[in-house]
């Protein structure tokens, strides 16, 4: 989708101080890489002044690499945002999801058939080490799966629970059946199209935008996000301007005040260039 195609496309952003990215779908292309013209509009956003992080529904290790590779100085948003992390990794601060909420997630997860998924205690732990996405997933986090018997002991201690299935539909039907089995015990959105995330409530990726507002003390208003998923739109809602990407859902696209190109067409970078960075 072009940018010119959506009815928000031409409206400038607000003086913007600090840039929020989402990570796949959108920072990174759909093989995990960050382009040049990615790296080229960090650096870009740098020297104009505006600060920039990630807000991604990966665990901490799963942005370790970004941090590296694009210098990163800020708190860093994982878990939908629910764990802030330095960009060396030391937790800053950290919500886990309640411990009734994460077995009746589990439960329904397991009674859809879903693979499941338990990030509690720095790992990624799995019954399956060879289940569905398990092997993105390595790519993805450069990490391991810590295999166990049974995930139930984990399930009072977990930052983010993971339902995992390649058939999108049945995936997107578990995501409204569960949101309304949890209500306001927990946050449920897709992170990807086979990916279905339970996190703490209430702390997600627009609490993320509420955190760095007060940690560099400036508005809401001055931050821009970008993002590709469900879990993105609350972020949109809470910043002052706001970018979805061309891969996105366009119910995503519709809730951002502008659309961008996919992330495999470098629609990071090229947001940036034209809606940021213009003056």
């Amino acid at each position: 989708m072009s940018t010119s195609s959506h009815p928000f496309s031409d409206m400038a952003p607000a003086d913007i101080a600090l840039v929020i990215s989402d990570v796949d779908g959108t920072l990174v292309t759909s093989d995990k890489r960050l382009t040049p013209a990615a790296r080229a509009a960090v650096r870009s956003l740098g020297e104009a002044g505006i600060a920039f992080t990630i807000a991604s529904s990966r665990p901490p290790i799963g942005l370790k690499p970004l941090a590296a590779d694009l210098g990163l100085t800020l708190p860093m948003g994982a878990f939908n945002g629910s764990t802030l992390v330095a960009p060396d990794l030391t937790i800053l601060s950290e919500t886990l999801i309640p411990a009734e909420a994460a077995r009746a997630a589990a439960r329904l997860f397991s009674e859809a058939g879903l693979a499941i998924w338990v990030f509690a205690e720095g790992r990624w732990n799995l019954t399956d080490p060879h289940g569905p996405y398990t092997d993105l997933e390595r790519r993805t986090l450069l990490t391991e799966p810590h295999a166990v018997d049974d995930l139930g002991p984990l399930l009072g201690r977990a930052a983010k629970i993971v339902g995992v299935s390649a058939d999108a539909d049945h995936l997107a039907a578990c995501e409204a059946r569960v949101a309304a089995a949890l209500g306001e015990d927990a946050d449920v959105h897709r992170s990807q199209a086979y990916y279905l995330d339970v996190t703490p409530p209430g702390v997600g990726k627009a609490g993320f935008v509420d955190a760095m507002s007060r940690h560099l003390g400036i508005p809401p208003a001055r931050i821009a996000t970008l993002g590709d998923a469900g879990n993105d739109v609350p972020m949109f809602a809470r910043s002052g301007f706001s970018v979805a990407m061309g891969n996105a859902a366009p119910a995503v696209q519709a809730a951002a005040r502008a659309v961008t190109a996919g992330n495999d067409a470098d629609g990071f970078a090229k947001a940036i260039a034209k809606f940021i960075l213009r003056r």
